[in-house]
Protein backbone atom coordinates (compact mmCIF):
# COMPACT_ATOMS: atom_id res chain seq x y z
CA UNK A 1 0.00 0.00 0.00
CA UNK A 2 3.02 2.23 1.05
CA UNK A 3 4.41 1.62 -2.55
CA UNK A 4 0.94 2.43 -4.41
CA UNK A 5 0.54 6.07 -2.34
CA UNK A 6 4.17 7.06 -3.12
CA UNK A 7 3.34 5.96 -6.95
CA UNK A 8 0.38 8.25 -6.81
CA UNK A 9 1.92 11.20 -5.02
CA UNK A 10 4.84 11.30 -7.29
CA UNK A 11 2.97 11.45 -10.44
CA UNK A 12 0.18 13.39 -9.32
CA UNK A 13 2.28 15.48 -6.64
CA UNK A 14 4.14 18.05 -8.98
CA UNK A 15 2.55 21.46 -8.61
CA UNK A 16 3.20 22.14 -11.71
CA UNK A 17 1.86 19.54 -13.61
CA UNK A 18 -1.25 19.20 -11.23
CA UNK A 19 -3.35 21.30 -13.57
CA UNK A 20 -2.69 18.09 -16.56
CA UNK A 21 -2.02 15.08 -14.51
CA UNK A 22 -4.92 15.04 -12.08
CA UNK A 23 -8.07 15.76 -14.67
CA UNK A 24 -6.13 12.59 -16.59
CA UNK A 25 -6.24 10.49 -13.91
CA UNK A 26 -9.70 11.35 -13.20
CA UNK A 27 -11.03 10.27 -16.52
CA UNK A 28 -8.80 7.10 -16.78
CA UNK A 29 -11.11 6.32 -13.35
CA UNK A 30 -13.98 7.12 -15.22
CA UNK A 31 -13.42 5.01 -18.48
CA UNK A 32 -12.17 2.50 -15.97
CA UNK A 33 -16.01 2.14 -14.32
CA UNK A 34 -17.64 2.73 -17.70
CA UNK A 35 -15.78 -0.28 -18.89
CA UNK A 36 -17.65 -2.10 -15.83
CA UNK A 37 -21.05 -1.22 -16.45
CA UNK A 38 -20.57 -1.88 -20.11
CA UNK A 39 -19.37 -5.10 -19.37
CA UNK A 40 -22.13 -5.83 -17.46
CA UNK A 41 -24.36 -5.01 -19.90
CA UNK A 42 -22.70 -8.01 -21.68
CA UNK A 43 -21.05 -5.94 -24.23
CA UNK A 44 -17.51 -5.18 -24.90
CA UNK A 45 -15.94 -2.28 -23.63
CA UNK A 46 -13.24 -1.83 -26.30
CA UNK A 47 -15.61 -2.31 -29.24
CA UNK A 48 -18.37 0.52 -27.89
CA UNK A 49 -15.23 3.16 -27.16
CA UNK A 50 -14.00 2.08 -30.84
CA UNK A 51 -17.45 2.97 -31.73
CA UNK A 52 -17.25 5.86 -30.47
CA UNK A 53 -14.30 7.51 -32.10
CA UNK A 54 -15.74 5.86 -35.42
CA UNK A 55 -18.67 7.88 -35.29
CA UNK A 56 -17.25 11.27 -34.33
CA UNK A 57 -14.26 10.77 -37.42
CA UNK A 58 -11.38 9.61 -35.42
CA UNK A 59 -11.17 6.21 -36.53
CA UNK A 60 -12.70 4.95 -40.13
CA UNK A 61 -15.93 3.12 -39.94
CA UNK A 62 -16.40 -0.35 -41.18
CA UNK A 63 -19.25 1.22 -44.31
CA UNK A 64 -20.53 3.96 -45.54
CA UNK A 65 -23.23 5.55 -47.03
CA UNK A 66 -24.41 8.51 -49.50
CA UNK A 67 -21.59 8.74 -50.74
CA UNK A 68 -19.41 10.19 -47.08
CA UNK A 69 -16.36 9.02 -45.70
CA UNK A 70 -14.79 9.46 -42.50
CA UNK A 71 -13.86 12.93 -43.68
CA UNK A 72 -17.53 13.97 -43.44
CA UNK A 73 -17.81 12.56 -39.44
CA UNK A 74 -14.76 14.16 -38.51
CA UNK A 75 -15.74 17.68 -39.97
CA UNK A 76 -18.77 17.00 -38.15
CA UNK A 77 -17.59 16.48 -34.66
CA UNK A 78 -15.57 19.54 -35.64
CA UNK A 79 -18.86 21.62 -36.20
CA UNK A 80 -20.17 20.52 -33.30
CA UNK A 81 -16.74 20.90 -31.45
CA UNK A 82 -16.76 25.26 -32.18
CA UNK A 83 -19.87 26.26 -30.41
CA UNK A 84 -19.13 24.26 -27.55
CA UNK A 85 -15.66 25.77 -26.59
CA UNK A 86 -16.74 29.03 -27.10
CA UNK A 87 -19.48 28.24 -24.76
CA UNK A 88 -17.02 26.89 -22.28
CA UNK A 89 -14.66 29.62 -22.56
CA UNK A 90 -17.73 32.04 -21.66
CA UNK A 91 -18.48 29.98 -18.29
CA UNK A 92 -14.56 29.97 -17.82
CA UNK A 93 -13.74 33.81 -17.83
CA UNK A 94 -16.98 34.01 -15.82
CA UNK A 95 -15.86 31.64 -13.25
CA UNK A 96 -12.41 33.08 -12.94
CA UNK A 97 -13.92 36.20 -11.52
CA UNK A 98 -16.67 34.21 -8.88
CA UNK A 99 -19.40 34.09 -11.24
CA UNK A 100 -21.29 31.74 -12.23
CA UNK A 101 -22.86 32.31 -15.54
CA UNK A 102 -25.60 29.96 -16.71
CA UNK A 103 -27.32 31.90 -18.90
CA UNK A 104 -25.30 30.77 -21.93
CA UNK A 105 -27.95 29.01 -23.97
CA UNK A 106 -29.99 31.90 -23.33
CA UNK A 107 -27.27 34.57 -24.99
CA UNK A 108 -26.88 31.95 -27.86
CA UNK A 109 -30.24 32.47 -28.93
CA UNK A 110 -30.34 35.64 -28.71
CA UNK A 111 -27.01 36.18 -31.10
CA UNK A 112 -28.41 33.84 -32.95
CA UNK A 113 -31.78 34.87 -33.92
CA UNK A 114 -30.69 38.70 -34.58
CA UNK A 115 -28.19 37.11 -36.95
CA UNK A 116 -30.44 35.31 -38.53
CA UNK A 117 -32.78 38.25 -38.80
CA UNK A 118 -30.40 40.90 -39.68
CA UNK A 119 -28.02 39.22 -41.97
CA UNK A 120 -29.33 35.32 -42.61
CA UNK A 121 -32.22 36.14 -44.70
CA UNK A 122 -31.20 38.83 -46.10
CA UNK A 123 -29.05 38.65 -50.36
CA UNK A 124 -25.86 40.57 -48.70
CA UNK A 125 -22.32 38.63 -49.87
CA UNK A 126 -20.87 36.05 -47.84
CA UNK A 127 -17.79 38.37 -47.43
CA UNK A 128 -19.94 40.55 -45.74
CA UNK A 129 -23.10 38.71 -43.97
CA UNK A 130 -19.58 36.26 -42.11
CA UNK A 131 -18.73 39.01 -40.40
CA UNK A 132 -21.48 41.04 -39.99
CA UNK A 133 -22.90 38.09 -37.65
CA UNK A 134 -20.10 37.31 -36.34
CA UNK A 135 -19.79 41.33 -35.34
CA UNK A 136 -23.57 40.97 -34.01
CA UNK A 137 -22.88 37.89 -32.18
CA UNK A 138 -20.36 39.85 -30.17
CA UNK A 139 -22.03 43.11 -29.41
CA UNK A 140 -25.81 41.37 -28.74
CA UNK A 141 -23.67 38.42 -26.12
CA UNK A 142 -21.39 41.32 -24.26
CA UNK A 143 -24.99 43.07 -23.97
CA UNK A 144 -26.77 40.77 -22.35
CA UNK A 145 -24.10 39.27 -20.51
CA UNK A 146 -23.09 43.49 -19.23
CA UNK A 147 -26.64 43.12 -18.27
CA UNK A 148 -26.22 40.44 -16.11
CA UNK A 149 -23.14 41.73 -14.65
CA UNK A 150 -24.97 45.60 -14.12
CA UNK A 151 -28.01 43.76 -12.28
CA UNK A 152 -25.35 41.71 -9.95
CA UNK A 153 -23.27 45.03 -8.93
CA UNK A 154 -25.93 47.32 -9.25
CA UNK A 155 -28.61 45.18 -7.28
CA UNK A 156 -27.09 42.74 -5.97
CA UNK A 157 -29.23 40.12 -7.98
CA UNK A 158 -27.13 36.88 -7.97
CA UNK A 159 -26.20 36.53 -11.41
CA UNK A 160 -27.91 32.70 -11.56
CA UNK A 161 -31.06 33.90 -10.80
CA UNK A 162 -31.12 36.67 -13.11
CA UNK A 163 -29.44 34.60 -15.89
CA UNK A 164 -31.94 31.74 -15.58
CA UNK A 165 -34.90 34.06 -15.68
CA UNK A 166 -33.39 35.60 -18.92
CA UNK A 167 -33.33 32.14 -20.29
CA UNK A 168 -36.77 31.84 -19.94
CA UNK A 169 -37.69 35.51 -20.98
CA UNK A 170 -35.55 35.30 -24.16
CA UNK A 171 -36.97 31.51 -25.00
CA UNK A 172 -40.33 32.84 -25.12
CA UNK A 173 -40.24 35.85 -26.71
CA UNK A 174 -37.93 34.43 -29.30
CA UNK A 175 -40.07 31.54 -30.19
CA UNK A 176 -43.21 34.16 -30.49
CA UNK A 177 -41.50 36.08 -32.90
CA UNK A 178 -40.37 32.82 -34.97
CA UNK A 179 -43.98 31.69 -34.68
CA UNK A 180 -45.62 34.41 -36.13
CA UNK A 181 -43.13 36.02 -38.45
CA UNK A 182 -39.93 33.43 -39.23
CA UNK A 183 -41.86 29.80 -39.21
CA UNK A 184 -41.35 26.96 -41.81
CA UNK A 185 -44.56 25.15 -41.56
CA UNK A 186 -43.11 21.76 -42.79
CA UNK A 187 -40.10 21.82 -40.04
CA UNK A 188 -41.76 23.64 -36.99
CA UNK A 189 -38.98 25.58 -36.85
CA UNK A 190 -37.19 28.92 -38.49
CA UNK A 191 -36.62 29.17 -41.99
CA UNK A 192 -33.30 28.20 -42.69
CA UNK A 193 -30.55 31.09 -43.47
CA UNK A 194 -28.92 31.67 -46.71
CA UNK A 195 -26.01 29.76 -47.78
CA UNK A 196 -23.76 33.42 -47.65
CA UNK A 197 -24.60 33.40 -43.94
CA UNK A 198 -23.48 30.23 -42.94
CA UNK A 199 -20.91 29.78 -40.97
CA UNK A 200 -18.86 26.99 -43.06
CA UNK A 201 -16.89 26.88 -46.11
CA UNK A 202 -18.08 26.14 -49.53
CA UNK A 203 -18.20 22.67 -50.18
CA UNK A 204 -14.80 21.14 -51.15
CA UNK A 205 -13.54 17.70 -52.23
CA UNK A 206 -10.85 15.90 -50.04
CA UNK A 207 -10.09 12.48 -50.06
CA UNK A 208 -12.88 11.57 -52.74
CA UNK A 209 -15.36 12.78 -50.80
CA UNK A 210 -17.38 16.37 -50.48
CA UNK A 211 -17.21 18.46 -47.24
CA UNK A 212 -16.80 21.73 -45.75
CA UNK A 213 -15.27 23.09 -42.87
CA UNK A 214 -16.38 24.65 -40.03
CA UNK A 215 -15.03 28.67 -40.68
CA UNK A 216 -15.70 29.72 -36.57
CA UNK A 217 -13.13 26.52 -35.53
CA UNK A 218 -9.97 28.69 -35.98
CA UNK A 219 -11.37 31.52 -34.14
CA UNK A 220 -12.46 29.52 -31.26
CA UNK A 221 -8.93 27.81 -30.76
CA UNK A 222 -7.98 31.99 -31.39
CA UNK A 223 -10.45 32.65 -28.46
CA UNK A 224 -8.74 30.19 -26.12
CA UNK A 225 -5.20 31.44 -26.25
CA UNK A 226 -6.42 35.05 -26.19
CA UNK A 227 -7.99 33.99 -22.96
CA UNK A 228 -5.20 32.52 -21.31
CA UNK A 229 -3.31 35.32 -22.04
CA UNK A 230 -5.65 37.47 -20.69
CA UNK A 231 -5.78 35.59 -17.60
CA UNK A 232 -2.33 35.10 -17.19
CA UNK A 233 -0.03 37.95 -18.44
CA UNK A 234 -2.84 41.13 -17.83
CA UNK A 235 -3.84 43.32 -15.24
CA UNK A 236 -7.08 42.21 -16.30
CA UNK A 237 -6.59 38.99 -15.80
CA UNK A 238 -5.06 39.47 -12.13
CA UNK A 239 -8.09 41.38 -11.56
CA UNK A 240 -10.55 39.06 -12.54
CA UNK A 241 -8.74 36.59 -10.68
CA UNK A 242 -8.45 38.45 -7.72
CA UNK A 243 -12.26 39.23 -7.39
CA UNK A 244 -12.32 35.47 -8.03
CA UNK A 245 -10.74 34.85 -5.48
CA UNK A 246 -11.90 37.06 -2.83
CA UNK A 247 -13.89 40.12 -3.31
CA UNK A 248 -13.43 41.82 -0.84
CA UNK A 249 -9.78 41.42 -0.57
CA UNK A 250 -9.73 42.84 -4.12
CA UNK A 251 -11.18 45.62 -3.36
CA UNK A 252 -8.98 46.64 -0.46
CA UNK A 253 -6.32 46.10 -2.24
CA UNK A 254 -7.78 48.79 -4.84
CA UNK A 255 -9.51 47.10 -7.66
CA UNK A 256 -13.18 48.42 -8.64
CA UNK A 257 -14.67 45.39 -8.24
CA UNK A 258 -17.94 45.82 -9.97
CA UNK A 259 -16.43 47.18 -12.91
CA UNK A 260 -14.16 44.25 -12.98
CA UNK A 261 -17.65 42.00 -12.58
CA UNK A 262 -19.40 43.93 -15.29
CA UNK A 263 -16.35 43.75 -17.50
CA UNK A 264 -15.85 39.39 -17.31
CA UNK A 265 -19.35 39.28 -17.70
CA UNK A 266 -19.44 41.23 -21.15
CA UNK A 267 -17.00 39.00 -22.24
CA UNK A 268 -18.51 36.30 -21.41
CA UNK A 269 -21.69 37.35 -22.90
CA UNK A 270 -19.13 37.68 -26.04
CA UNK A 271 -18.02 34.43 -25.89
CA UNK A 272 -21.60 32.75 -25.47
CA UNK A 273 -22.78 35.04 -28.51
CA UNK A 274 -20.16 33.39 -30.56
CA UNK A 275 -21.51 29.99 -29.71
CA UNK A 276 -25.13 31.35 -30.73
CA UNK A 277 -23.80 32.05 -34.24
CA UNK A 278 -21.55 29.11 -34.57
CA UNK A 279 -23.93 26.84 -33.53
CA UNK A 280 -27.53 28.18 -34.76
CA UNK A 281 -25.75 29.44 -38.35
CA UNK A 282 -23.02 26.91 -38.16
CA UNK A 283 -23.98 23.50 -36.94
CA UNK A 284 -28.14 23.98 -36.67
CA UNK A 285 -28.65 26.48 -39.36
CA UNK A 286 -32.17 27.28 -37.95
CA UNK A 287 -34.06 28.21 -34.29
CA UNK A 288 -36.22 25.93 -32.50
CA UNK A 289 -38.78 27.99 -31.50
CA UNK A 290 -39.58 27.70 -27.59
CA UNK A 291 -36.08 25.15 -26.48
CA UNK A 292 -33.07 26.72 -25.46
CA UNK A 293 -29.73 24.23 -26.61
CA UNK A 294 -28.12 21.76 -24.17
CA UNK A 295 -24.60 23.41 -25.66
CA UNK A 296 -25.15 26.42 -22.76
CA UNK A 297 -25.41 23.76 -19.79
CA UNK A 298 -22.95 20.99 -21.10
CA UNK A 299 -20.51 23.76 -21.39
CA UNK A 300 -20.88 24.54 -17.35
CA UNK A 301 -19.45 20.69 -17.04
CA UNK A 302 -17.01 21.42 -19.72
CA UNK A 303 -15.10 23.96 -18.21
CA UNK A 304 -14.83 21.99 -15.21
CA UNK A 305 -14.03 19.20 -16.59
CA UNK A 306 -10.68 21.49 -18.26
CA UNK A 307 -9.86 23.01 -15.03
CA UNK A 308 -11.50 26.15 -15.10
CA UNK A 309 -8.42 26.76 -17.99
CA UNK A 310 -8.94 28.25 -21.49
CA UNK A 311 -6.54 25.71 -23.08
CA UNK A 312 -7.24 22.68 -21.31
CA UNK A 313 -11.07 23.31 -22.08
CA UNK A 314 -10.02 22.71 -25.22
CA UNK A 315 -8.71 19.07 -24.32
CA UNK A 316 -12.21 18.87 -22.63
CA UNK A 317 -14.45 19.70 -24.92
CA UNK A 318 -12.67 17.75 -27.55
CA UNK A 319 -13.58 14.52 -25.19
CA UNK A 320 -16.78 15.40 -24.71
CA UNK A 321 -17.51 16.13 -28.09
CA UNK A 322 -16.35 12.73 -29.29
CA UNK A 323 -18.89 11.22 -26.92
CA UNK A 324 -21.65 12.42 -27.81
CA UNK A 325 -21.27 12.76 -31.38
CA UNK A 326 -19.93 9.14 -31.80
CA UNK A 327 -23.23 8.27 -29.59
CA UNK A 328 -25.43 7.46 -32.34
CA UNK A 329 -23.14 5.20 -34.31
CA UNK A 330 -22.07 3.29 -30.97
CA UNK A 331 -25.87 2.74 -30.24
CA UNK A 332 -26.29 1.08 -33.75
CA UNK A 333 -23.15 -0.83 -34.15
CA UNK A 334 -22.79 -2.51 -30.37
CA UNK A 335 -26.11 -2.19 -29.91
CA UNK A 336 -26.66 -0.37 -26.16
CA UNK A 337 -28.78 2.36 -26.00
CA UNK A 338 -28.31 5.70 -26.62
CA UNK A 339 -28.47 7.23 -23.43
CA UNK A 340 -26.00 5.05 -22.01
CA UNK A 341 -23.65 8.26 -23.50
CA UNK A 342 -25.27 10.25 -21.49
CA UNK A 343 -24.29 8.07 -18.67
CA UNK A 344 -20.17 8.14 -19.78
CA UNK A 345 -20.62 11.60 -19.98
CA UNK A 346 -21.78 11.75 -16.73
CA UNK A 347 -19.11 9.05 -15.35
CA UNK A 348 -16.31 11.12 -16.93
CA UNK A 349 -17.72 14.67 -14.98
CA UNK A 350 -18.41 13.00 -11.65
CA UNK A 351 -14.52 11.85 -11.84
CA UNK A 352 -13.61 15.20 -12.89
CA UNK A 353 -15.56 16.70 -10.07
CA UNK A 354 -13.20 14.82 -7.67
CA UNK A 355 -10.51 16.61 -8.82
CA UNK A 356 -10.18 18.71 -6.27
CA UNK A 357 -10.53 15.77 -3.61
CA UNK A 358 -7.46 13.76 -5.42
CA UNK A 359 -5.57 16.78 -5.07
CA UNK A 360 -6.41 17.28 -1.57
CA UNK A 361 -5.53 13.21 -1.07
CA UNK A 362 -2.51 13.55 -2.18
CA UNK A 363 -1.19 16.44 -0.66
CA UNK A 364 -1.71 15.00 2.72
CA UNK A 365 -0.28 12.11 1.77
CA UNK A 366 2.88 13.55 0.77
CA UNK A 367 2.91 16.22 4.27
CA UNK A 368 2.11 12.71 5.86
CA UNK A 369 5.13 11.53 4.28
CA UNK A 370 6.99 14.18 5.08
CA UNK A 371 6.25 14.36 8.79
CA UNK A 372 7.46 10.69 9.33
CA UNK A 373 10.63 11.38 7.93
CA UNK A 374 10.86 14.27 10.05
CA UNK A 375 9.71 11.91 13.20
CA UNK A 376 12.66 9.80 12.23
CA UNK A 377 15.79 12.39 11.92
CA UNK A 378 14.27 15.57 13.47
CA UNK A 379 13.85 18.76 12.26
CA UNK A 380 17.14 18.98 9.79
CA UNK A 381 18.43 21.00 7.50
CA UNK A 382 19.89 18.03 5.04
CA UNK A 383 22.81 18.94 2.62
CA UNK A 384 23.18 17.11 -0.57
CA UNK A 385 26.34 14.77 0.98
CA UNK A 386 24.16 14.16 3.89
CA UNK A 387 23.46 10.29 4.50
CA UNK A 388 19.77 9.99 6.05
CA UNK A 389 20.97 6.85 8.63
CA UNK A 390 23.71 9.40 9.90
CA UNK A 391 21.32 12.10 10.40
CA UNK A 392 18.67 9.65 12.05
CA UNK A 393 21.92 8.68 14.59
CA UNK A 394 23.18 11.86 15.79
CA UNK A 395 20.46 14.47 14.43
CA UNK A 396 21.96 17.33 16.92
CA UNK A 397 24.92 16.89 15.55
CA UNK A 398 23.65 18.08 11.92
CA UNK A 399 21.97 20.44 12.98
CA UNK A 400 24.97 22.16 14.62
CA UNK A 401 26.56 21.64 11.40
CA UNK A 402 24.20 23.35 9.67
CA UNK A 403 23.93 26.62 11.89
CA UNK A 404 20.85 25.81 13.75
CA UNK A 405 20.34 26.47 17.31
CA UNK A 406 19.89 22.83 19.40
Amino acid sequence: MNHIKRFFTTVLGHERWQALTIPIFSILCSLIAISVIILLLGKNPLDAFQSLLAGSGWLAKTNYSGGKGQINDFMGMLTAFTPMLFAALAVIIALRSGLFNIGVSGTMLVAGFLAMVLVGYSDLSAYLARPLVLLIAIISGAAVGGLIGWLKYQFNIHEVVSSIMLNNIFAYLIGFFIKTRYLDPLTRQSRYIGATARLESQPFTLGGYTTSFPLGLPLALLAAIGLWWLLTKTKWGLEFNAVGQNAKAAEYAGIKVGRTMILSMVISGALAGLAGVTYYLGFFKSIQPGVLTSVGFDSIAVALLGNIHPLGAILSTTLITTLTYGAVYMSSVVGVRQEITSLIVGMVLLFSACAGFIKMWVERTRRDAEEVVEGLTGPTLRTADTEPDEVAKDPARWNQEAGEPL
